[in-house]
């Protein structure tokens, strides 16, 4: 399920928070900060998403994400790739590579990072 601007705004403040208060999320906003009852509203939307969940302290409600930033971005990622390069990893880096005018060295240097950290995650899940 793909979050509006407005959603993912508060996720990335809730996210970088861990939990908060719709106060604490307020403050996490560093440019016109919207209206109090705006992230209210919002949260409760992410709740019947099942983004997020909270716990009444006092009259204070807490909230805390359910799914995590990375969870997130991997399906938003795929789905990126499935429905703009027809599920086609090579055909995205393709893409990225032309319209960014990547050096054969930078291309090179991306690969060898990938090659590295596939073999630090294989080596992982034999331990």
């Amino acid at each position: 399920m793909q979050l509006t601007k407005a959603e993912e705004q508060v996720m990335q403040i809730l996210w970088t928070m861990e939990e908060g208060t719709v106060q604490d999320i307020l403050k996490g906003f560093t440019e016109s900060k919207p209206a109090r009852t705006t992230i209210a509203t919002v949260l409760s939307i992410l709740e019947n998403k099942n983004f997020v969940e909270h716990r009444t302290e006092g009259r204070v409600n807490i909230y805390k994400a359910l799914i995590l930033k990375e969870e997130y971005s991997k399906k938003q990622l795929f789905g990126f790739v499935k429905d703009y390069f027809n599920g086609s990893f090579s055909s995205m880096i393709s893409f990225f590579a032309k319209e960014t005018n990547l050096s054969i060295e930078e291309m090179d240097t991306l690969l060898e990072e990938t090659r590295q950290a596939l073999e630090e995650e294989s080596d992982n899940k034999k331990e």
